[in-house]
């Protein structure tokens, strides 16, 4: 079974694993944080426009880190204590308000379903195996099967491929701005729900902004997706 509206049929539901629980990027910064805490100071949101941590690059944590205490620090044992407390927070993870009924509510309406995570493949079907949730996905596509990671379009466009879907019959669920960036390059129907980090950052580019997802039925994201595809032919 399938649900439609007008002409156009919704097809896939596709989340990023960081919109199914606390996820690895919101664990990261979490990490920094509380690994930034321990040394006496504090990693603000806002210097990171988008509440993403990078790696390596000019905004390196760890410079700021250095520059805030006014000396160097040793790097490896500080990214060590980051990996650590991210493992720790991973490993208590659980999904949020809303996904189990929406995950539920599309394998009963024939929805396929879907993975795009900026995320290495060990790491995201470790966590949808924590979960008990990796069967439950038609397609799962990770960093490594894409040249480019959010938020280019690539991976959306990979795991609708995988699910034999267009991206305009495809719904995606996302927490950061670079997701709705990529997901609405790609041409799908973006809902977001900002996590705990996020939630100070505009989500404005996205078709739906939600707090939690236990606010609307999965039928209802389904019936707005297809007006709006309807009414832009």
């Amino acid at each position: 079974m399938q649900i439609s509206r007008g002409e156009l049929s919704i097809r896939a539901l596709v989340f990023d694993l960081d919109g199914l629980t606390v996820g690895s990027d919101a664990a990261q910064r979490q990490a920094w944080r509380e690994t930034y805490l321990a040394y006496g100071t504090q990693l603000r949101t806002s210097d990171f426009p988008e509440g993403d941590v990078p790696a390596e690059d000019e905004r390196d944590p760890c410079d700021r880190l250095e520059r805030q205490l006014g000396k160097l620090v040793d790097r490896t044992q500080v990214r060590h204590q980051v990996s650590q407390r991210k493992a720790a927070i991973l490993a208590k993870e659980n999904p949020l308000p809303g996904i189990t009924n929406f995950i539920e509510r599309a394998t009963e309406i024939g929805l396929m379903l879907g993975i795009a995570s900026n995320s290495s493949r060990q790491q995201s079907e470790g966590s949808l195996d924590r979960l008990v949730m990796r069967e439950r996905f038609n397609a799962i596509r990770c960093a490594e099967d894409v040249d480019k990671a959010m938020p280019d379009p690539a991976l959306y466009v990979s795991v609708c491929d995988a699910l034999d879907v267009r991206p305009d019959e495809s719904i995606a669920v996302q927490s950061s701005p670079g997701g709705i960036r990529s997901a609405k390059g790609a041409g799908l129907y973006c809902i977001s729900v900002p996590d705990r980090v996020t939630g100070s950052v505009s989500m404005d580019s996205a078709d739906l902004v939600l707090l939690s997802l236990d606010t609307v039925t999965l039928d209802e994201v389904v019936e707005r997706a297809s007006r709006r595809n309807h009414s832009n032919p």
